[in-house]
Formats: C-alpha cells, sequence, structure tokens
C-alpha cells in the first residue's frame, strides 16, 4: 500500500472552534491533509453516517482518503476508503474478512508488539502513540516518546503514523525518529486557521522527510 500521511487530520468538533466534521474536514483538506478520519464518540450510528457521507463527498473530489474511527458499519455505508480500529475494538484479523478489496485497516498500538499483531492480523499501518503527552484524547495512556518509533520500525513492515502530542514542535523528531507520518487533531482542529494550520505542519513533515533523506 502506497499511502501519505502528510499530515492525517482526525476531526473533533468538541476541539474545534464551532466547526461541524465536514468543515473541518474541508478545511484541512484545503490545507493539503492527506488522510481525514472521522472520529466522534458521541453521535449515534444513525447521525455519524451522515457526517460520514458529508465527508466522503468532500475527499472524494478532492482524492484524499477518508478514514472512520472504530465504526465498521459506518465506513461501509459511506464508501469509506477504510476504518481504524483501537485496542479494545474488534479485532482487525476478524474485520478483515468482512471488508472489499482494497479497503484500508487502520490499527492502533503502543508497542513493538502490539504493532507486530495488527501487522500480522492484516492491519495495513499503524496508529502509534501517543507519542508526546496529550489532552485531546482522554484514553489515550501515558506517553511512549520518540525511542518508541524506532523500535517499532524494526518489527513492522506496514506505515507507522506517530499520533499523540504530534504538531509543529514534534512533528520533526518524530518523522526523523522513522515515522512515515503524522496525524494530528488538536494541531489542526483546534486552530483559529484550520487550513493554515494543515498547510504548516505539511510543509514540517514535507522538509523532515527531505533532510532524512538527505542524511542517509
Amino acid at each position: 500500500m502506497t499511502v501519505k500521511f502528510d499530515p492525517y487530520v482526525i476531526t473533533d468538533e468538541g476541539l474545534s472552534k464551532g466547526l461541524r466534521h465536514a468543515e473541518i474536514a474541508r478545511l484541512a483538506i484545503a490545507g493539503g491533509a492527506d488522510v481525514i478520519q472521522l472520529r466522534d464518540k458521541r453521535l449515534d450510528g444513525r447521525a455519524l453516517t451522515r457526517c460520514a457521507l458529508e465527508i466522503r463527498e468532500l475527499t472524494k473530489k478532492a482524492r484524499v482518503l477518508f478514514i472512520v474511527n472504530d465504526r465498521l458499519d459506518v465506513a461501509l455505508a459511506a464508501h469509506a476508503d477504510g476504518v481504524h480500529l483501537g485496542q479494545e475494538d474488534m479485532p482487525v484479523r476478524l474485520v478483515r474478512p468482512l471488508c472489499p478489496p482494497g479497503f484500508i485497516i487502520g490499527a492502533s498500538a503502543g508497542t513493538p508488539e502490539e504493532a507486530l499483531r495488527a501487522e500480522r492480523d492484516g492491519a495495513d499501518y499503524i496508529g502509534l502513540g501517543p507519542i508526546c503527552h496529550t489532552d485531546s484524547k482522554s484514553d489515550a495512556g501515558p506517553a511512549c516518546g520518540f525511542d518508541v518509533i524506532k523500535e517499532v520500525k524494526k518489527v513492522a513492515t506496514i506505515p507507522v503514523v506517530a499520533i499523540g502530542g504530534m504538531g509543529p514542535s514534534s512533528a520533526e523528531d518524530a518523522i526523523l525518529a522513522g515515522a512515515d507520518g503524522i496525524a494530528v487533531i488538536s494541531a489542526v482542529v483546534s486552530q483559529d486557521d484550520v487550513a493554515g494550520a494543515a498547510r504548516h505542519l505539511r510543509s514540517i513533515i514535507e522538509a523532515a522527510k527531505h533532510r532524512k533523506v538527505y542524511e542517509g
């Protein structure tokens, strides 16, 4: 799978400044987001599906990947590109047979062991973290630090996306440690200029990747 995650923006109405999921997605796409993930733990299935269908239209036109957090049923109903599963969700090995060809499954991991298990079970990418302290997710757990990226890259062959406390001040370190992409919530969603924040973060990620190639 060849997918860019520079950046991977996760929507959150509770952390935005009054913006709905679709508006967050539209602005993040305008700022250069490669992936949009719809995440909302409060909405029921019907309301979440309506949001997903709105975002699907936006991402389809922009040719940006669209991932739904947790809810495989919503992802399939909205014809999303994939689903992201946490450690408490359905196991990847049980979800994979339910998915159409080419459907992307992301899996959360906080250790090399969890990352390796997710890859063996059929995940297409790892959401690794929290790398740094974050207030965006109350259930995120303690920070792993940048060294865990290096450790996971030693055992995993699928892309590793750093998440948790990621933003302009930490994205470069994560990329230099080996992350294939950066996932963010508040660093983009909570800013006054969502598109500008996404654009700025993308420039930092691209610069870090160029530096990594140059330095070998």
